[in-house]
């Protein structure tokens, strides 16, 4: 099946499961998906089966989206506590389309809890109240991890799976991998024969040097390989180390649920020149979970990160919280970098790779392989370090899915090209119609310029402070940090914007002690003034105060 063909498909309303080999274009489809049904004002729930999907896509764990949490599966006062919060009920009343992606990692467990809990909100017997439901992924991808049980078992085990009309369109093009070598290679794990030939071509990349200066990212199947090679390289670099300490407040199981739930180190240990990557969403500040750069520099202890796209960006602390009915239980604060000279396959599921330096000779799960050598571009980015038989090998049941999914898609081909373009086109409308969203064009047309044309995240800050609220009121209202607002301000006031903060001024003894201290260091650096402050106020207020000399 072809994407045009996936997306009819998924605008008349089935429900659908949406596969593919790695590189096929599912996300693509599904990014085209969501722009469609948001032109016409149907409300979509976007979630995938773990934040770094999640962040691909733009949107939040089902774990999150659905109140269900950590748990894999309800009970009855589980549901009856959940159907009390107004913010859920809220969520479910707005969604009319439910997309879950990457549900190879999700257990059938879970699902059936999402069903029941879609179910009961809804008020609907239907499977997930009647929503639409958008399964993506690949079974070929890490399976779910079993907790208490020796079997995988995968979410078409579900009675969530077996009770709902589900489509399978199999995506057969490929739009990641530039040569066939690598294509085909791929292509014989995915049958389960790999023969002497592509092994042999395999072992043939463990030597290897680039041309360019693209460093390979290094990926490994266990975290103590990634955080000894990390360490190592950071020793390596002649600079000056800066440290930066995490800060928790809250009940100590629910600071070390949460910390087990983030990427961001207790210890933050950076250099210049340090390969890093940001572990954390700030769509304002134009990185996302998985954004890589190098550290070029340090403003006063900020660090001034220069992403592989060529962007600058100051990462200033982030917080990561723990809410229940707007009552936060538990909050961490760090600068949201971790080192990423290398990284686990688990965590680089979802990325396409220019080079990699992989090291396979520890595969203890079938698929880790395939996922590690599905990440590359192309055969010619590949180092291999090492391989096992495991790293060959699928999971055998897998195997069998697949064929099936494959058959089912081939027959939804032929019913698709079997429907005119006028039965199609009804079939949608009517879809949206059903979903409360609209056809007419004034309407799709204004949704589209409402969205091209939001408002620079500065001036939203902006029009706060002409509201003359408090950096900490204009933070909280934003959900950021103070230290980014301050990035705002310092950005608005070199676009030579008119601005009238003169409410914000410290107090005039604080001001002018400052101000000398400025003079006296003679830069406009905040380290030298806090040193000669005897770190008497904190890096924000000095921030605060240099806007007014």
């Amino acid at each position: 099946m072809n994407q045009s063909q996936a997306l009819d498909m998924l605008k008349t309303g089935r429900n659908v499961y949406l596969t593919g080999a790695a590189g096929s274009g599912k996300t693509h489809v599904l990014r085209q998906y969501i722009e469609y049904l948001r032109d016409r004002g149907v409300g979509v729930a976007i979630t995938a089966s773990t934040g770094i999907a999640a962040t691909h896509i733009g949107g939040m764990t089902i774990h999150s989206w659905s109140g269900v949490g950590v748990r894999d599966e309800l009970t009855e006062e589980d549901v009856d506590n959940l159907i009390q919060k107004k913010y859920l009920y809220k969520r479910f009343e707005k969604a009319k389309v439910l997309i879950i992606d990457e549900v190879s990692m999700l257990s059938p467990q879970l699902f059936d809890s999402v069903d029941r809990i879609c179910q009961s909100m809804k008020q609907d017997i239907q499977p997930f109240g009647g929503m639409q439901i958008v399964l993506s992924g690949d079974f070929f991808q890490l399976p779910p991890i079993s907790r208490g049980r020796s079997d995988v078992r995968f979410i078409n085990s579900s009675n969530a799976w077996q009770e709902t009309d589900i489509r399978v369109c199999y995506l057969t093009d490929q739009y990641r991998h530039d040569d066939n070598t690598l294509e085909g290679i791929l292509g014989c794990m995915r049958t389960g024969e790999v023969d002497a030939k592509s092994r042999k071509t395999l072992l043939a990349c463990n030597e290897k040097s680039f041309k360019s200066k693209t460093v390979p990212t290094r990926l490994f199947t266990h975290n103590v390989d990634v955080d000894e090679l990390n360490d190592q390289e950071l020793d390596k670099i002649d600079e000056d180390e800066e440290e930066y300490k995490m800060t928790a407040v809250g009940k100590d199981n629910m600071v070390d649920a949460l910390m087990r739930g983030v990427l961001v180190p207790e210890t933050l240990r950076l250099k210049k020149g340090a390969a890093v990557m940001f572990v954390k969403n700030n769509f304002d500040e134009g990185y996302v979970n998985g954004t890589l750069g190098t550290v070029e520099d340090f403003d006063d202890g900020i660090p001034v990160i220069r992403t592989f796209s060529g962007g600058q960006i100051y990462a200033h602390n982030a917080e990561w919280t723990i809410e229940e009915d707007g009552k936060i239980l538990a909050k961490i604060e760090q600068i949201p970098l971790r080192l990423a000279w290398a990284i686990t396959i688990h965590k680089s599921q979802g990325m396409s790779l220019d080079a990699a330096s992989i090291d396979l000779s520890k595969a203890f799960v079938p698929g880790q392989g395939y996922v590690a050598l599905s990440r590359l571009r192309k055969l010619s980015g590949l180092i291999l370090l090492g391989i096992n038989d495991m790293a060959f090998a699928v999971h055998p049941d897998v195997l069998k899915l697949d064929r099936e999914f494959i058959k089912k898609s081939d027959y939804w081909v032929k019913r698709i090209e079997g429907i005119d373009k006028d039965e199609m086109r009804t079939m949608q409308d009517s879809f949206i119609i059903r979903s409360g969203g609209t056809l007419e064009k004034r309407e799709i047309e204004e949704n589209q310029r409402t969205k091209d044309s939001k408002v620079s995240t500065h001036e939203v800050t902006r029009s706060l402070l002409e509201r003359e609220l408090s950096l900490k009121e204009i933070a909280k209202e934003r959900g950021l940090t103070t230290g980014t607002i301050l990035s705002h301000i310092e950005k608005l006031r070199k676009k030579k914007t008119e601005l009238d903060i003169t409410y914000l001024e410290p107090d005039g003894d604080a001001l002018e002690e400052i101000k000398v201290a400025f003079t006296d260091s003679g830069d406009t650096k905040l380290a030298p003034v806090a040193r000669l402050l005897k770190n008497k106020y904190t890096y924000e207020e000095l921030r605060l105060a240099r806007l007014f000399l």
